[in-house]
């Protein structure tokens, strides 16, 4: 699952940028009246909200760009390797479908036996609306997996991670995470009432001199890393983290979200890429919208840790079960994977063969180890949204990744690459990349373009 926040407000980050950068005569907002009695009428209007201002400059700054939008493209087809949008095919790089498994054929035969037998809904919580078989039979396979005593499923990744660590610490504990964790880990921390503490990204040093210096003020201590860092595409010293868990006396915690069908010979996940006993992970966690092809998260480790999340978790008491539908594809899914390494070895090469012909172009791709998350990084988020215009243009779907999600100057695209991509699409993609990136540069400032444009 990276820095917090996520992309998913891009457009309104595109929009104070440009009006940052741009904007000195643009409209300002409007300061709200001092409450009155009973309360200002004027802040209950949906339109005073500050997110609603920002969507408001959304339309002013992409008519200023003379971008399209390039988030909430509607895909007409199962988007993997390739999509369809607006009629047009495209090379599609904006997809977690690491293993190519969505819509195999095994797993789409799984969710239709399943509503065939359940129905698509477990219409209230599995404590309300008791157990399905799936739900078992999935939670066991991945305790299986992860060679831990148990397992518990949920109905969002995201809610996994926020009930888990909200459920386990208190007011009195102390969570420290690496300095780029999801959104989900930060606000389960918030949620939580612990204190929380982050870390240079993947430094063992700084978390080691965070710990000795404030270990002994807290009762309970939780580490929290991911399996792979899904905007940078690298991965944690697994091994160095656990010395330190077992040295000072903490939980570790493993966001596999991206790693799960990626890391490894036959793409276990964090554990078999680092060559180490899963066991001795304190709580593994997951979600199925990416390699598992469905929806929702899980939770694996000791079975008085599920006991415990099963009971107390409100994601999990206060939720819905998952779909049954959704935990018979993920669980065939998963046998898929088990059973059809090559999908991984393809996936390994597709990755390579992306970094090397990016490197060759003197592209940027930062720390990624070229597996299924590689970033161009460009360094400005104007030149970052035009790229991915120009990319689009020539039929290649790639998402700009532009601040706050990440710092202006580590502005970029971010290509999942998946085992189903071909040669020729990646290397034709590197050359796209390269050429109009060097175009955008040849025409100077966009800043000078567009402050231009204006007068």
């Amino acid at each position: 699952m990276t820095q917090s926040p996520r992309p998913d407000g891009g457009r309104a980050a595109l929009a104070g940028f440009v009006t940052n950068r741009l904007g000195r005569n643009a409209p300002r907002p409007t300061a709200l009246r001092a409450p009155e009695k009973g309360g200002d009428p004027s802040v209950q209007d949906f339109a005073s909200l500050p997110g609603y201002r920002e969507l408001r400059l959304q339309r002013s700054a992409a008519e200023l760009i003379g971008l399209d939008n390039p988030f909430f493209h509607v895909h007409e087809t199962k988007a993997g390797a390739t999509t369809r949008i607006a009629g047009r095919s495209f090379v599609n790089f904006s997809s977690y479908d690491y293993l190519g498994l969505n819509g195999h054929p095994r797993i789409s035969d799984a969710a239709r036996e399943a509503i065939t037998q359940f129905g698509t809904s477990s219409s209230a919580s599995r404590v309300v609306a008791g157990e399905r078989p799936g739900h078992i039979s999935l939670e066991k396979a991945l305790a299986a997996h992860y060679q831990t005593e148990a397992c518990v499923v949920m109905v969002s990744g995201h809610a996994t991670n926020v009930t888990t660590i909200g459920a386990l610490l208190e007011a009195g504990d102390v969570i420290f995470h690496d300095a780029l964790i999801h959104n989900s880990i930060v606000t389960g921390a918030q949620l939580s009432g612990a204190q929380r503490r982050s870390f240079a990204h993947n430094d063992l040093d700084a978390l080691e001199s965070l710990l000795q210096a404030t270990r002994h003020e807290h009762r309970r201590a939780l580490i929290v890393i991911e399996g792979l860092y899904s905007m940078d595409g690298d991965a944690p010293d697994l091994a160095g983290f656990i010395a330190l868990k077992e040295r000072y006396n903490a939980w570790l915690m493993v966001d596999d979200a991206h790693g799960l069908g990626v890391l490894g010979r036959s793409g276990a996940g964090l554990f078999e890429h680092a060559g180490i006993d899963p066991k001795r992970v304190d709580i593994w966690m997951g979600t199925f919208s990416k390699t598992l092809s469905a929806c929702g998260g899980y939770v694996c480790g000791a079975s008085t840790l599920i006991e415990y999340l099963k009971c107390t978790a409100g994601g999990f008491v206060y939720s819905v079960g998952m779909s049954p539908p959704l935990a018979a594809a993920a669980e065939a899914a998963l046998e898929v994977m088990h059973e059809e390494p090559d999908r991984v070895e393809r996936l390994r090469q597709n990755g390579a063969l992306f970094l090397a012909c990016a490197k060759k172009r003197g592209l940027d791709t930062g720390t990624s180890m070229g597996l299924a998350v590689i970033p161009v990084i460009v360094g400005d988020s104007l030149k970052s949204v035009t790229l991915s215009d120009r990319l689009y243009k020539r039929g290649i779907n790639v998402q700009p990744i532009i601040h706050p999600a990440v710092p202006e100057r580590a502005s970029r695209l971010r290509f999942f690459m998946t085992s189903e991509h071909t040669p020729e699409q990646i290397r034709e993609t590197v050359a796209a990349v390269a050429e109009e990136l060097a175009a955008i540069e040849k025409g100077g400032s966009l800043i000078e373009q567009l402050l231009a444009k204006r007068s």
